[in-house]
């Protein structure tokens, strides 16, 4: 089976909840507001964090700043139905993503709070020190990890969403070729964006029109309304959009494997090491215990598990 075929065959049959979330991400992603998408049920995680442990060990390797403040400051986009977004309340985080975090904290025995901010800011607060972690769907890449460190927890790829039925007749990344295109400013899908237009001009075909824009919600209206021929976004949040935005009826997935497939990582800055050390340990004390696979069993994704936790395994 297809690594395509495997994502979708998984997250067809995953129950979530459609509401007020857009874009985000190195896949960005999320259903636009007032789409028409199925509201269905959040899988209820309660029990699995509730059945977290605190390792002292890990406690007592946490920075000083971080085990006196006892909570982690993570920042997110929250746009990414299903990696992170909001529940319909439109104040309360939910997601595989944000179920992950608050399993690591109680594994570390401290709390943690989410901040909502556009993605393009998250590695530039990450570096201030004005939060603690990042964890938005982010590609791990060896550019990125001149900037900071990654936690690797999840891997997925770039995919491409089109209308419903494909009028463009779009099959692939050379299809995009003198096409109109949407990204997120900042992620990966906006690099690859600007190599595959090169690939283009370099053989002799038209190249891409981008459009950046700071919402996959923005995007999202753009190729409803014909504007653009396609988007960029990772391949568990266009699946999902591609079930429940407008009950299936307004994009679909282009079929074929990932794009530059590789892993999201938890960002850490650079000068805080012990803490990147105290994550990953943390993480890998979830994947033993088998709390994180049913996390993300029970949001739908557990075919992007990582089988260890790694620091800058990205490429």
């Amino acid at each position: 089976m297809s690594r395509f075929r495997a994502w979708q065959a998984v997250l067809l049959g995953t129950a979530l909840a459609l509401t007020a979330c857009g874009g985000g991400p190195d896949g960005a992603g999320g259903a636009p507001q007032g789409a028409g998408g199925q509201a269905s049920a959040i899988p209820d995680t309660t029990a699995i964090i509730a059945a977290v442990h605190k390792d002292p060990q890990l406690t007592a390797a946490l920075p000083a700043p971080i085990a006196q403040a006892g909570t982690l400051r993570l920042a997110s986009n929250l746009q990414s139905a299903p990696n992170n977004f909001y529940a319909a309340d439109g104040k309360t985080p939910v997601g595989y993503e944000v179920d992950l975090a608050r399993a690591i904290a109680a594994k570390l025995g401290v709390a943690v709070t989410h901040q909502d901010m556009a993605f393009g800011s998250l590695i530039t607060s990450l570096q201030s020190g004005r939060i603690d972690l990042t964890m938005a769907a982010m590609n791990d890449t060896k550019a990125r990890q001149q900037q900071i460190d990654f936690v690797d927890y999840f891997t997925s790829g770039i995919t491409i969403m089109v209308r419903k039925g494909n009028p463009d007749a779009i099959t692939g990344p050379d299809t995009l070729c003198g096409k109109n295109i949407a990204v997120v400013q900042g992620t990966s899908h906006q690099q690859f964006a600007a190599d595959q237009n090169t690939k283009c001009t370099q053989a002799g075909k038209p190249g891409l029109t981008v459009t950046a824009t700071d919402s996959d919600n923005q995007n999202q209206t753009q190729l409803r309304t014909g504007r653009v021929a396609a988007i960029l976004n990772d391949l568990p949040s266009a699946v999902y959009i591609s079930r429940t935005a407008g009950d299936g009826k307004f994009f679909e997935v282009v079929p074929g494997e990932p794009i530059n497939g590789g892993p999201y990582g938890i960002g850490v800055n650079k000068q805080n090491r012990p803490l990147a050390d105290a994550v990953r340990n943390a993480l890998s004390e979830l994947i033993a215990d088998g709390t994180y696979t049913k996390i993300l069993d029970a949001w739908g994704v557990e075919r992007g598990a990582v089988k260890e936790a790694t620091i800058n395994g990205g490429s």
